[in-house]
């Protein structure tokens, strides 16, 4: 097992398995371990992100629509029946 590629959590683990019930059991448990954990390779995709592109396709050949070079901030409307959105220029 190539210790180096392990983070300083892993590690920690690892040395507690090792200490606790012994150096060949501790490293098949952690092994054992490791491989149930998620891979990070998949990209998780926000579908909030993919529903304003979807909405802003259209505008996107239209020229007179400039975002400018810092964007807009859409927030949710708060207060007592608030069912709309709040958008501002970031200055």
């Amino acid at each position: 097992m190539d210790e180096s590629a392990l983070t300083k959590g892993q590690l920690r683990k690892l040395n507690a398995l090792k200490k606790s019930v012994g150096d060949d059991i501790g490293t098949k448990a952690f092994s054992k371990w490791l491989n149930t954990l998620p891979k990070k390779d998949a990209i998780k995709v926000d579908p909030v992100a993919v529903k304003l592109q979807a909405a802003l396709s259209g505008l996107a050949s239209d020229a007179s629509v400039r975002l400018g070079n810092k964007g807009y901030s859409i927030k949710r409307a708060k207060g007592k029946g608030a069912s709309d959105f709040v958008i501002s220029k970031i200055a």
